[in-house]
């Protein structure tokens, strides 16, 4: 299962496990895991010039509460945390004078305000003696792992561009006469599906297994239980006419500078994102979570401007911890630059329709850390299904939006729906053992 431990704080992941519980294997094809070379992090990705004591693996002292953070030398920064452990890190120098734009101060801010909730919280759930014994740690011989990280997967790379180019072909009305919304199912009968249309069509896998598709040359694995579309934003409309649903998890890709420098992936302004039809999508009270990047900018859009455009209210703020599998922050806490959390925004959609049979849920507490080891990919986040399931109705209709990944019970909707399905990200249970 995903998740490991429950506690006051929050959660303890294991996302690796919940993606190989997702495979589920018929007789007649191989039996598939998820690549562990990705989910292999060891040591923090900023390693400590000095010796220190773990501070999410030591008790809590009587020193000081507060966190300072001053120059050690030219390239480098000495970090304390709240038992007063001093460590210094290599930093890179942007700008040669030292003051803060009002960015870097709104989030030295908020880091600030946040910084004790997650130390203490994160130290909580590692010292949980159920953690202890479901996650243990790894050490650094297991192989050489690295060396297959540098095989590139070049056919996922493939589906943002096959989506511009089925946009270049006019969408057909494929509604069904009696208003049924257009979804072309993969069931026990079906043999092979050569003549699959995922831009078009949401595609559901109604059986108890696994199953192999290919698309224009490359093969991904399609989980149980799933239904996606493969599109953009501008052809969402099959995923409309689909269902209602009662939770929604959205990761936008956001603009920043490290982006647009690298052209690695497309990216969507606040005015864009706005434009995603979350009130046509959503059931009444739907539950809605927003992951967003931790620049101040994009927090207060969501709270203030996205949110209210779209008629939802915040009701908490959740924070993924991100650790290695050592039990250390995989950058310090302190970091100038990179921070070893992201922000999760819930909301619920404004409903004045009221339900007479409407199942009670338990109410959203605010918050509270998913703690896991993150995947070594680009934007993989964790699943939220398991976390999110008792605050939301049974046999409920869940929606992930910009996914790049499929979950059972789940539909998914992106324009790289399919990325972490590709073969080539799992390899055959003989290989592992």
């Amino acid at each position: 299962m995903a998740v490991v431990h429950r506690g006051s704080k929050g959660w303890m992941l294991d996302h690796l496990t919940y993606i190989n519980k997702t495979i589920l294997n018929c007789e007649r094809m191989k039996s598939y895991t998820f690549r562990p070379e990705y989910f292999d992090i060891v040591k923090p990705h900023i390693s400590s010039s000095t010796k220190t004591t773990n501070p999410l693996l030591k008790t809590k002292t009587s020193s000081t509460k507060e966190s300072t953070e001053v120059s050690c030398s030219g390239d480098e920064t000495i970090s304390q945390d709240i038992q007063g452990n001093t460590a210094c890190y290599s930093r890179k120098r942007k700008r040669k004078h030292k003051e803060l734009n009002q960015g870097e101060l709104d989030a030295l801010a908020y880091h600030i305000k946040v910084r004790d909730l997650i130390l203490e919280g994160t130290k909580c759930l590692l010292q949980s003696e159920m953690t202890k014994s479901l996650l243990p740690r790894m050490n650094a011989s297991n192989g050489d792992h690295n060396s297959c990280l540098a095989n590139m997967i070049t056919g996922d790379s493939r589906l943002a561009e096959l989506c511009e180019l089925a946009k270049q072909v006019p969408l057909e009305d494929k509604e069904v006469e009696d208003g049924q919304s257009a979804v072309q199912v993969i069931d026990e009968e079906t043999q092979s599906v050569p003549d699959l249309d995922p831009f078009s069509l949401v595609t559901e896998n109604i059986t108890n297994c696994t199953r192999i598709v290919t698309l224009m040359g490359e093969k991904y694995l399609l989980p149980p239980h799933t239904s996606f579309l493969l599109s953009d934003i501008t052809r969402m409309h099959p995923l409309l006419n689909y269902k209602k649903f009662d939770a929604i998890v959205i990761d936008p890709p956001w603009e920043n500078k490290s982006v647009k420098r690298s052209n690695r992936y497309s990216y969507l302004q606040s005015w864009q994102i706005k434009q995603i039809p979350i009130p046509a999508l959503a059931s009444p009270e739907c539950l809605v979570a927003t992951w967003v990047t931790n620049r101040q900018k994009h927090l207060r859009f969501v709270k203030e401007e996205l949110y209210p455009h779209w008629a939802i209210d915040v009701v908490a703020e959740w924070y993924w911890v991100k650790i290695t599998r050592s039990f250390e922050f995989v950058y310090p806490l302190d970091s100038p630059h990179k921070k070893p959390y992201e922000i999760l925004i819930l909301g619920k959609v404004k409903s004045s329709a009221y339900c007479q049979n409407r199942e009670e849920t338990e109410p959203i507490p605010d918050q509270q850390l998913l703690v896991s080891v993150p995947s070594k990919l680009h934007s993989h986040k964790p699943s939220l299904a398991e976390v999110l399931a008792g605050y939301i109705r049974s046999n409920a209709h869940c929606l992930e939006l910009f996914a790049r990944s499929l979950q059972p019970g789940w539909t998914s909707w992106g324009n790289e729906v399919l990325k972490f399905q590709h073969l080539d990200y799992f390899c055959s249970v003989e290989d592992v053992t």
